[in-house]
């Protein structure tokens, strides 16, 4: 196998790969190490040249928890750590919109912040019907500026993307598929399976065909980023330096204690 990552299980079914975070302890949170493997992992799909199709799940309770608590403080007294956290949610969302094969998400539980944007970011999402997404940078004094403004307006209306973005309210998995952010919902003992079998469905199509109708399409999305994605960026960076971003940061240090 062409896949070199630290925290990220590859396993080949056929041409399909299944590709697995496995940071359980962590509920998957995307810490800065986390965040470079997955970033690095698209290229590498692009390097294997037996790949149709890729299942997308997490290990343990959670698909993603989102952003690394332990990142919380560095990002707002290190200057260039907060940058290179900002180039990688770039490179994550342009990497994700680029990779050639469809990729299937398998949400099996929690999908918060990074890690709902991830999901979202994925051509079908399954999710466990005790999963759900939800976006809260907001909630944490940040702005939703890594992906989140990208896709819920397209998949669902600007209203009910403000609606969700701005309270980080949950999104549990029928209300997700009802608003058009996941296309089924199944019983988690069911999730991995099914999702891995609709992957194979989707290997099984004319690469050339498959691969360029899923660019076609995602050109709405990639536009959007244009946008929105840099004036997203900035603005979070921006988020860490006021108080209320300082504040929440001192509630989880006592948390820790």
């Amino acid at each position: 196998m062409l896949y070199d990552l630290a925290g990220i299980d590859v396993r080949a079914d056929g041409p399909v790969r299944v590709i697995t975070l496995n940071q359980p302890d962590t509920l998957n949170a995307i810490s800065e190490d986390l965040h470079g493997q997955l970033v690095a992992l698209w290229r590498q799909v692009e390097q294997d040249d037996d790949c149709r199709a890729i299942v997308l799940t997490g290990a343990g309770r959670a698909f993603s928890a989102g952003g690394s608590y332990e990142d919380f403080e560095r990002r707002r007294v290190d200057l260039a750590a907060r940058r290179r956290s900002l180039r990688l949610a770039r490179e994550l969302v342009d990497g994700m919109l680029n990779v050639a094969v469809p990729v299937v998400a398998a949400v099996n539980g929690p999908a918060v912040g990074l890690g709902c944007t991830v999901a979202t970011l994925c051509d079908i999402v399954f999710m466990a019907d005790s999963a759900f997404l939800a976006d809260t940078h907001v909630s944490v004094a940040l702005v939703a500026g890594d992906g989140g403004a990208v896709t819920w307006p397209a998949m669902t209306s600007l209203l009910k993307a403000k609606q969700y973005l701005l309270t980080g309210d949950r999104l549990p998995a029928a209300a997700a598929v009802e608003l058009g952010l996941a296309n089924f919902v199944v019983p988690g003992d069911r999730l991995l399976a099914e999702a891995t079998a609709y992957a194979h469905r989707l290997a099984a199509q004319p690469p050339q065909a498959i691969q360029e109708t899923k660019a076609l399409l995602n050109q709405h999305l990639k536009a959007s980023a244009v946008r929105t994605l840099a004036l997203g960026l900035a603005a979070e960076g921006h988020s860490h330096d006021t108080p209320e971003y300082e504040a929440i940061g001192e509630q989880l240090k006592k948390q820790e204690h």
